[in-house]
Parts: structure tokens; sequence; C-alpha cells
């Protein structure tokens, strides 16, 4: 597993407030190309613009390399700069490269019509999301009718520890990997550590007994959610596949009972190679 970065460097969220960037005795690791990637997670969903300051600030880097490292960016097409007030957005550049990644995704391609059907017979949503340090973002994402849904899209990023989607990935990592993930978590938010050892605990166990794990108000007391791992063909990526709502509209009864079994199957299909069994919609 690859470990460039201190579980001091994870912002409180656990979203792309970092810093103190190391490269763990890895003498391939260019600090600064990662720097310069530090500068673009820097951004956050519903904010219009940064400047250097507050870059600097969310970076733990100088201002005067931010300064050299958001003109690179803004040269490269990664940033904009707006000469009224000397501000930053992101850039053109980076959304090629998210829609490459996203196009890239076989497991996607393979999910989307068996989350789109489970979305309408369960009235709920379906996402499919991927670990990112001490998150989960999601790669895609199902509605179905109602009027009251999670406000989630893709490239939404959400708690690894509390979540059911989390929870699904961090239960299929290695037991190593998933040693390392805990005490960084612990480090980042020693208070909140013994919920999130304990719901992975339960959710392991889970996994093991009915085939998925849950999260109903443990990341939001209004939200409730059920998920299970889903590893890509090569078995290299595990993702997490979650159905789930409101608590006035997914019930964890509805859930477990109702919705489990389907999202098992699901992940079954998905996880399998297409030659050993061909994705089959969901049955109502």
């Amino acid at each position: 597993m690859t470990r460039r970065y201190r579980a001091t460097a994870i912002g409180q969220q656990g979203g792309p407030q970092v810093g103190d960037i190391v490269p763990s005795h890895d003498r391939q690791f260019v600090t600064a190309l990662a720097r310069g990637l530090e500068v673009l997670r820097a951004f956050r969903p519903g904010e219009a613009n940064l400047s250097n300051q507050e870059i600097a600030e969310r970076t733990a880097l100088s201002k005067p390399t931010i300064s050299r490292l958001t003109h690179t960016l803004v040269e490269l097409g990664y940033l904009t700069h707006s000469a009224s007030n000397g501000r930053y957005q992101l850039g053109p550049g980076v959304l090629a490269l998210g829609y490459a990644m996203i196009a890239g995704l076989e497991v996607r391609e393979r999910a989307r019509p068996l989350m789109e059907q489970l979305a309408v017979t369960a009235d709920a949503t379906v996402a499919i999301g991927e670990r990112d340090r001490l998150s989960v973002v999601y790669l895609d994402c199902c509605r179905g009718t109602q009027t009251v849904a999670l406000s989630l899209n893709v490239g939404s990023r959400i708690p690894l520890g509390t979540t059911a989607m989390g929870r699904a990935i961090m239960a299929k990592l290695p037991e190593g990997e998933r040693e390392y993930l805990l005490r960084a978590l612990r480090e980042r938010d020693p208070e909140t550590y013994p919920k999130v050892e304990s719901g992975l605990k339960q959710a392991i166990s889970d996994l093991a007994t009915y085939g998925f794990c849950t999260s109903f108000g443990d990341w939001r007391p209004d939200v409730n959610a059920i998920g299970v791992p889903v590893q890509s063909l090569n078995r290299e990526r595990v993702f997490g596949l979650i159905c789930g709502g409101p608590s006035f509209t997914a019930s964890a009864e509805y859930l477990v009972e109702q919705v489990g079994p389907r999202l098992v199957q699901i992940a079954r299909d998905l996880s399998a190679p297409p030659e050993a069994t061909a994705p089959r919609l969901a049955s109502s």
C-alpha cells in the first residue's frame, strides 16, 4: 500500500485540507509534483475562488512556493486567474482529468443499469464510490422517485469511518492497510475514533453474516444506508456500493429486509468475471 501522506496531513473532515507532504522514504516520489497536486486539492465544492494566501494556509506551504505553483498551473490550464481580484479557480484541465478517470472505469459502466433499476424499485439513492485518503468519493449516483433524496452527486466526498460506503470498503481491504487507516482516523479525531472502530468491527461481522453492512444514523442522524464492497475485475481496487436515503423514507428494517439481498446480488455480479456471470437486473 502506498503511504505517501501522514495522517496529520488530512483535514478534520477527511477532505482536501492537507499539508506536510512526506515521501515516506520513496526515492521515486516527486515532491514538487505532489505540491502542485495539493494546490488543486485545496479547492472545495461550493467555493468560487481562492487566493494564494488561502491556498497556502490549506496546504501548509509557503506563500512564495504557492505563487510559483499557481502560476504554473494557470499556464497549464488547471487553474484560471482573475486579474480583477487576483484569485484563482479550477480550470478546464481539471475537468478533463476527472472525465477521463470516470470514463475509464469499467465497473461504473457495468454498474449503471443495475443501480438505476434498484434506485427505482427501492425508491432510494444508489451510489458507488472509492476511497480517497480518509474519505470516499462518489463515482456515480442514481435516485429513485422520492421527492426528498440525499443531495450528493458525482465527486461528492463523504467520511470513510462512519458511512456504509466507507465501512464496506474498509472491511474488504487487506488487514495491514485497514489498520493503517484506522490509526490515521484515530490520529485525526481521537474523540470520535471509538465510534469508528466499533462501527467497522460490526461492519466486518455483518458482511460475513448478511453480505452487507449498515450505517443507520451514524454519519448523519437522519440518514440510513446499507453498503457492500465491489472489487474490480483485476482485484486491484475496492469500491463501495450503497443504497439508502432519509430515515423517514428508507427505514432500517426496509433496507435490511427488502433491499439488502438485492444489493448483495448486484455486488456479486459486478465482482465476478463476465464469463462467470453476466450482470442481471435486480428483481423487484
